[in-house]
């Protein structure tokens, strides 16, 4: 039954795949805008949930919602409902749900520099949105993965209830570049009726480039592997000059670019992570609310999410952590009867770790790749509390390279009320030059563990070889 059923997903599927006028006539069936609507209802708080949640500075909001609802007035469809919102996360980045649900990250906004170049980048979520390209590629994941249509059709689940699970998924995969192009030129088309700056999309989609450029330095990656703009709209080399003719067809007389009133706005912005989600410094992970941290090996990036913390080295190694509910039993029987749940395990043992009791496995999924080793290690914080780590290393690790890896879970340890309050969280601060004041010298002061000189700026757009001029309003990153 189960090898019929994946043969006819998979015909199905490649039937689809391979006529894409009548994938969109499908798609086109059932969705429309009342399904959009009901799709970007349902995944929202998914999306809140992943990201951090609402930034909770109401005149933050308040801000972005007035220039997201003032650009909807001068789009093809100027009634339509739009919900604005600001995700509380480091990460740069902006993307769109169907039904008109337009999110911008923390990120983004202490990139901007003036008021211009943030509507751009809310008039291009519009654009998209407009031009339905979030609802088409919820569309073409659904199409993509009709091999769960057909499965769930066979159990009598409907196919919209599928459409729904891959709305979320669906807002953080990738645009084409014909779409980016008509959301470019959609946003631009509404900067202008506005009467914002039109050459703003074209100046931050620059610094988005060179933010791109700086993290994937950092993290010593492609640019296409993290998490930012340019990973979810994708980077041509023609798209900023073509953004710059388009802004050049839309000439506004006195146009609005608002830099002083925009810096005014973010002053005080939270920069990083939120103390509520603890804090990634370098290669520690530090919860000064919980009152714990971690250390990860050298060269791991670590990805603070809402649920769980995600870090991986640059040959295939990874960890994630986490916690649950421990239930009232010793550590050793959660991680065999809770979270192993049956599946094989091997060396199984208790120790100690800087005071916690803690149990570690070797798991054994079934079914699973061979390529991979998963070791789990359970650390009971509290007598109700359960704290996890789970590693994957390739099989082919040494053990000595695999216990560098797996022994992050050791310098797991508790931090004192004094050692927790001394840890506090960045901000954006504005700064006015002063005379003698250099680059180099306002980089210092930066409360960043590394790369202090390329992120201020970066976070400022100044170029290497720009000399500050005295009175110049700057942003630095400030405890």
């Amino acid at each position: 039954m189960r090898c019929s059923a994946l043969i006819v997903a998979g015909a199905v599927a490649c039937f689809v795949m391979c006529s894409s006028a009548r994938a969109q006539d499908l798609f086109d069936l059932f969705m429309s805008p009342s399904d959009e609507a009901r799709i970007g209802k349902e995944e929202h708080p998914k999306i809140l949930e992943q990201f951090g949640g609402n930034y909770a500075d109401p005149k933050i909001l308040s801000y972005v919602n007035s220039i997201g609802k003032f650009l909807v007035q001068t789009s093809e469809t100027p009634n339509a409902r739009f919900t604005f919102t600001v995700l509380n996360t480091p990460l740069v980045n902006a993307f769109a749900l169907p039904g008109g649900y337009v999110y911008i990250t923390r990120g983004i906004l202490a990139l901007a520099s003036n008021e211009a170049e943030l509507a751009g980048v809310i008039a291009h979520e519009i654009g998209h949105v407009a031009a339905r390209h979030s609802a088409d590629r919820v569309g073409n994941s659904v199409l993509a993965n009709l091999g769960l249509v057909v499965l769930g059709a066979v159990t009598g689940s409907s196919v919209l209830h599928k459409v729904g699970e891959v709305g979320a998924f669906a807002a953080l995969q990738a645009y084409s570049r014909d779409d980016e192009f008509e959301a470019d030129q959609l946003g631009v088309r509404y900067l202008a009726r506005a009467g914002f700056l039109p050459r703003a999309v074209s100046t931050f989609l620059r610094k988005l480039e060179a933010h791109s450029r700086l993290e994937a330095k950092i993290r010593e990656v492609a640019p296409e592997q993290g998490f930012d703009f340019f990973a979810t709209h994708p980077r041509t080399e023609k798209r900023v000059t073509r953004a710059v003719e388009l802004a050049q067809d839309h000439r506004v007389t006195d146009p609005i670019v608002a830099s002083k009133l925009y810096l005014n706005k973010i002053d005080g912005l939270l920069f990083g992570d939120d103390p509520k989600q603890g804090f990634v410094r370098g290669s520690r992970f530090i919860h000064p609310v919980l009152r714990f941290e971690f250390v990860a090996p050298d060269g791991f990036t670590i990805l603070n999410g809402q649920k769980s913390v995600v870090a991986k080295g640059n040959d295939g190694e990874a960890l994630q952590f986490d916690f649950d509910n421990r239930g009232g039993q010793s550590v050793a029987n959660y991680l065999r009867n809770d979270w192993a749940q049956g599946q094989a395990l091997s060396r199984l043992e208790t120790l100690n770790i800087n005071g916690f009791p803690a149990a570690t496995a070797v798991i054994h999924p079934r079914g699973g790749s061979g390529n991979i080793v998963l070791r789990l290690v359970a650390i009971g914080f509290d007598s109700r509390l359960i704290y996890r780590f789970l590693f994957a290393t390739p099989s082919n690790f040494s053990k000595e390279r695999r216990r560098k890896v797996e022994h992050t879970a050791l310098s797991f340890r508790r931090l004192s009320r004094a050692e927790a309050l001394t840890v506090k969280p960045l901000r954006i601060a504005l700064h006015r030059v002063t005379d003698g004041e250099t680059q180099e010298k306002l980089a210092q002061r930066m409360a960043v563990s590394s790369f202090k000189l390329e992120r201020f700026r970066v976070l400022n757009a100044i170029d290497s070889n720009v000399r500050l001029e005295v009175g110049r309003i700057v942003k630095l990153v400030l405890e």
